[in-house]
């Protein structure tokens, strides 16, 4: 069995537990998630939004419409102002961590970067991950 994923903010009030194992690391550089996460991009993981679990405190909301134009929910301490997740108000199942909330991230690696139109001159892409100039094409 492995050990449990756990994590949470940077004043230590909001912990969470992920029940599956996490992968493949999206970075956004949308304008938005550049300002919500102080960076050029904000480094996500998606996850079931029934794999996590809260073992103490409660993210406060922000709805915010999405350069991409959709209700994005994003999710913060309120405390200390740590990024925890977001959620897409139309894909209310999923959950995007924000990987620099984990206690221990493990070997993941960035496999797409959505949003490189708004990326910043100087955020490295490395050429091999998969890059879309705004959102990333719906998959059926």
């Amino acid at each position: 069995m492995s050990d449990p994923i756990t994590g949470g903010c940077l004043c230590g009030k909001i912990r969470y537990t992920v029940s599956q194992p996490l992968q493949n690391i999206i970075a956004c550089h949308c304008t938005h998630c550049q300002k919500a996460s102080g960076a050029g991009a904000s480094h996500n993981v998606l996850v079931p939004a029934s794999a996590v679990t809260f073992t103490s405190g409660q993210p406060r909301l922000y709805a915010d419409t999405a350069q991409s134009g959709n209700i994005l929910k994003r999710y913060f301490c309120g405390d200390c102002g740590s990024p925890i997740y977001s959620q897409r108000a139309k894909l209310p199942e999923m959950m995007v961590l924000k990987i620099g909330t984990l206690d221990a991230p493990g070997d993941m690696k960035v496999v797409m970067n959505i949003w490189t139109n708004s990326a910043r001159p100087w955020m490295y892409m490395n050429p091999a991950t998969e890059c879309h100039p705004e959102n990333r094409p719906v998959r059926s």
